[in-house]
């Protein structure tokens, strides 16, 4: 009779017979042991059991999971474990070749047909079992929802996910140029993302050099003589992206494809390393770009193509390429879809369709915090606090401010007159009259004879003594065009030895620039007045140390951006931030709104509600400083 015995080798039963042992099928093991089988590849057995005594045989399948795990990129590597408890046992492929394996003192068959269609699927993306995986192939394993065993994920792919450090970055940049230490790991990102043909999201938070990142990786990609590079743009930060070009790496070959006279030639494109274009430019000159296979295509303030149905999101994700970068300091601005259309740009397919993203994440911190862990493989995002230690603190000086009785009155006859000539519709139109009477009673024709001693514009003044009485310079961002106007000229009036500017929508974009330029070599107090939707994003003004937000917005992200102007590397002050608002008005409350918005976006990770919602407008009718003064 044959004995059954336990390899000490790899840990399988086999059969020991004619003085030679011999494999066994695992179903035929299991047979032996629970069905009474006799007869083993022709020899005559008993059950398993009898013969080896160190292990219990177990009737069911074991417990399967994938395990993914590895310490640094290029290294992450995938096996299937086997579950006891909180035990895990790698199957190792001696055993899944066997069909069995010995777990914690217990022998246990494995299923071979999950095992052979769970191969099967995973052999569609090029994944084998017990090697190594890409990034791309990382973030497919964790959201694919069709693999039949769980996906676990090993604390060591944590660290997989911190990028190490190449030094070799500075040598493709321009002579003197260094890199920090986390722009050097963002570079080493990049190039990793790059060497394997994928995508991602860049998301450092604003000033920590996001553009420097880009060329590095760019010049490298030139270095590489991987084709042609496109870097799609807002149309004001052409000029800044064509100086940052010569100013870190003038070896690259660079053409700004803009205006009346640009090429209508795609063969053109290939004289150059790099060719920059806005979104608008892409969406005329769709047919002629798609032309061209794209070695890297880049999109900066990605945020552009936040509406996965706008005409420039379209054109953008329609362009031939092999790798695609999304780069922006706000992956979501307003809801969670704005993640699902740069996903889409940057790997395909990988967040499913729309429908099903909406289906499976809705906005909620929950459904944010489960989403940011199945895209975080491919979103680089480091913040100020984190990794620049380099920068001088920030200091965010909140300015409650409460109006005049005769203020008071006037706001809530704006607010109650809006109610009853708006009836139902009060809610579109009492927001916008409520925050511009806030900003001035100017903006509101009823009050344009009224003589308010406005304690906004009182408080403004005292700050920007004290700002220019140092020599120092302030950015003061307004989004009415009209208070923009006023305060020109009532800073004018007012500090007739200061600098005033000011940029916004009718100031033509190639004219941005050099006014910065101007205002930054200026010696002495200056000040600019600028728009947050013209000048909140790309432009470097770290000559001022004072920034004034004048009206509260809605998007947190839209005032961040804007302070982040000022607060950047390159910054060698403390930079204060003053924050002006009324309280017990429309002001207070997107005061509120903006700190929980924040807050959301810290605990949820990839962002936040943007907008006001129907809870907001009803509370902003019912808001007014007048009620608190207990004058009705």
């Amino acid at each position: 009779m044959a004995v059954w015995i336990l390899s000490g080798e790899d840990n399988i039963v086999k059969i020991l017979a004619d003085g030679r042992i011999h494999d066994a099928a695992p179903l035929d093991i299991w047979a032996a042991e629970f069905e009474d089988l006799t007869t083993v590849n022709g020899f005559h057995v008993r059950r398993p059991s009898d013969d080896i005594h160190s292990v219990e045989f177990s009737q069911v399948f074991p417990d399967l999971k994938l395990h993914i795990f590895g310490d640094y990129i290029g290294n992450i590597q995938l096996s299937i474990v086997a579950c006891d408890g909180d035990i895990l046992a790698d199957v190792t492929p001696e055993s899944l070749a066997a069909g069995q394996l010995v777990l914690n003192g217990v022998w246990y068959c494995i299923d071979m047909v999950l095992i052979s269609e769970l191969q099967d699927l995973l052999l569609e993306r090029d994944i084998r079992l017990h090697s190594k995986v890409n990034i791309g192939q990382f973030v497919w394993l964790q959201s694919c929802k069709s693999i039949i065993v769980p996906v676990i994920v090993s604390e060591s792919c944590d660290s997989a996910l911190k990028v190490f450090a190449q030094d070799s970055s500075d040598e493709i940049l321009n002579e003197g140029v260094n890199l920090y230490p986390y722009q050097r790991k963002g570079f080493t990102f990049l190039s990793s993302i790059a060497d394997e043909g994928l995508g991602c999201i860049l998301a450092d938070e604003m000033g920590l050099g996001k553009t420097l990142q880009v060329i590095a990786l760019l010049s490298r990609e030139a270095e590489s003589c991987r084709g042609q590079n496109l870097v799609v743009c807002p149309a004001t930060l052409l000029e800044n992206w064509s100086r940052e070009f010569q100013k870190f790496a003038p070896h690259l070959r660079v053409y700004i494809h803009q205006g009346p006279h640009r090429t209508g030639d795609w063969r053109f494109f290939q004289r150059f390393n790099v060719v920059v274009a806005s979104y608008e430019t892409v969406v005329r000159d769709e047919p002629q770009l798609s032309s061209l296979t794209w070695g890297v295509i880049v999109l900066d303030e990605a945020q552009n193509i936040k509406n996965p149905e706008a005409q420039r999101t379209l054109a953008v994700k329609s362009l031939p390429r092999r790798v695609s970068i999304a780069v922006t300091g706000t992956p979501v601005e307003n809801r969670l879809t704005d993640l699902w259309s740069l996903a889409d740009y940057a790997l395909p397919g990988l967040l499913g369709t729309r429908k099903d993203f909406e289906v499976m994440y809705g906005e909620s911190c929950e459904d944010a915090s489960k989403l940011a862990q199945v895209i975080r493989p491919i979103i680089l995002r480091r913040r100020l606090a984190d990794v620049a230690s380099e920068l001088p603190p920030r200091i965010d000086v909140m300015q409650p401010l409460t109006m005049t009785s005769e203020m008071a009155i006037a706001y809530d006859d704006v607010r109650l007159s809006t109610i009853n000539d708006y009836a139902q519709n009060a809610s579109l139109v009492v927001i916008g009259k409520l925050r511009q009477f806030c900003a001035h009673h100017l903006l509101c024709r009823d009050f344009l004879d009224f003589d308010f001693v406005a304690p906004k514009i009182q408080r403004l003044k005292e700050i920007l003594d004290e700002v220019f009485s140092c020599g120092q310079k302030a950015l003061l961002f307004t989004s009415y065009l009209r208070m923009a106007d006023f305060l020109l000229a009532f800073i004018k009036n007012a500090f007739c030895g200061a600098w005033i500017g000011s940029i916004d929508g009718r100031l033509p974009v190639p004219e941005r620039q050099g006014l910065v330029d101007t205002f930054s070599s200026h010696v002495g107090a200056g000040c600019l007045v600028l728009n947050p939707k013209a000048a909140g994003v790309g432009l470097n003004i770290v000559a001022a140390n004072h920034v004034i937000h004048y009206n509260p917005e809605w998007n947190p992200a839209l005032q961040d951006q804007s302070s982040a102007r000022a607060h950047r590397l390159g910054q060698t002050q403390p930079v204060t931030v003053h924050h002006l608002y009324y309280v017990d008005t429309v002001e207070d409350l997107m005061i509120q709104r903006l700190d929980f918005k924040r807050s959301l976006a810290q605990e949820a990770a990839v962002g936040h509600a943007g907008e006001y919602g129907s809870l907001d407008v009803a509370k902003a009718l019912q808001i007014s400083p007048h009620v608190r003064r207990g004058t009705v």
